[in-house]
């Protein structure tokens, strides 16, 4: 009974969606011996005109739309193979997505929203991780029983709210060939694995989270990507001039980097150590900022810590795309080191705490910097033995 009423649901979504039409003719005889459960899901795939002997997919826009509601009526209903957690988890995703909504879309107008995810301002993350080395060096810099320069500190963390912003806009306008590809993959016993002609499933799709980017979803245009890009660097600008001109000099090289890294994907495996070079420049500009020239000693122990974290974090971090990263063509050091990452990222770890350490006891640091560095070295080996590598979930967390 439950299956007739199932069945009747079917037929009236089919008769309210013209576009069924189409998906119906792809209907064939399969001469493999089903049993009673997959002949309910052969049912149901009859009514939405999707079942074929070969397991081919079709990729017309309309059928796709049609398929995808009839999967999803298949996949909640009783008959679904798939277990009650994963359709729970399933579900779950689904609403976050519907639901994604931040502090830009309650108190930003409109126009300015665009703008405000192009430069990820609703993920400060990225902007800490490159004020914090930036800190770091002006912390050391600063005269003994003395406290750092809070103008300086504040002058830094709207430098990296600027470049991190930039540097978001670099990727997408270099990466947007990338980011609109989606691909679909169902989890059914039919293994049918397509590419998406234009349609998508969020639930589904691998590649959802750059595709709703701004440059990418076709919110912004490559131009205004380029003006917004423009608009900040010459914020930037205004920053570095009211520093020394040695830090002016050491500022401006660093944008070869900030410029140049979202192509490193496409030619290493080691994305991750050149954007370890770009996010920690800020270990050199502080000191130099501060006393003016760079005491080697001290910041290139200093800066070497922040690449090894960079390593450590942002290997972590990709973990959450690799199998994208197959699919499109790009590379990480998740993909690199594979099921050793840990071992790498252990060792990672250790050197960033050992160049830290090498860099405090250069800069003559009291033991109270050892301190606060030993609790540091703890939160960072907690993070890498718990981290579950096969979940994008706590990789993100992590």
């Amino acid at each position: 009974m439950a299956f007739y009423r199932l069945s009747r649901t079917a037929r009236s979504l089919r008769h309210r969606h013209s576009s069924l039409s189409t998906a119906h003719t792809y209907y064939f005889q399969s001469p493999i011996p089903l049993n009673d459960s997959s002949r309910h899901s052969r049912h149901l795939f009859q009514v939405s005109g999707y079942f074929h002997s070969d397991n081919q997919f079709y990729n017309d826009s309309n059928s796709f739309r049609s398929i995808g509601s009839y999967h999803r009526l298949l996949q909640y209903s009783s008959f679904s193979t798939a277990p009650p957690d994963e359709k729970r988890e399933e579900s779950k995703n689904s609403k976050g997505i519907e639901c994604d909504r931040s502090w830009i879309d309650v108190y930003l107008p409109e126009k300015a929203r665009p703008y405000a995810r192009l430069a990820r301002l609703d993920k400060p993350i990225g902007t800490w991780l490159l004020a914090w080395p930036c800190m770091w060096s002006i912390t050391m810099a600063a005269a003994p029983a003395n406290l750092p320069a809070i103008k300086m500190m504040m002058l830094f963390g709207t430098g990296a709210l600027l470049l991190r912003g930039a540097g978001c806009t670099i990727n997408d306008l270099l990466d947007r060939d990338i980011d609109t590809k989606g691909w679909y993959q169902e989890k059914t016993n039919l293994n049918i694995f397509s590419y998406c002609n234009g349609v998508y499933d969020l639930s589904s799709c691998l590649v959802a989270r750059t595709r709703s980017r701004p440059i990418a979803s076709g919110v912004l245009s490559p131009f205004q990507g380029l003006c917004f890009l423009g608009f900040q660097l010459l914020l930037g600008l205004e920053i570095l001039l009211q520093l020394n001109n040695f830090s002016r000099v050491l500022g401006a090289s660093s944008l070869l980097l900030v410029f140049s890294y979202p192509l490193m994907k496409r030619l290493t495996y080691w994305p991750q150590a050149y954007l370890g070079l770009t996010f920690n420049w800020g270990a050199l500009l502080g000191w130099a900022a501060i006393r003016g020239s760079l005491d080697l000693a001290v910041v290139i122990p200093l800066y070497a810590s922040g690449v090894f974290w960079t390593l450590v974090y942002d290997t972590i971090y990709a973990h959450q795309d690799k199998e994208d990263d197959m699919i499109v063509g790009v590379k990480s050091t998740a993909l690199r080191f594979a099921d050793s990452t840990k071992e790498w990222i252990s060792g990672f770890g250790a050197a960033c705490i050992g160049s830290l350490a090498l860099s405090g006891y250069n800069a003559n640091l009291e033991w109270t910097y050892y301190i606060f560095l030993a609790a540091g070295s703890t939160q960072l080996a907690w993070q890498i033995l718990t981290v579950d590598l096969s979940s994008r979930a706590d990789c993100n967390r992590k």
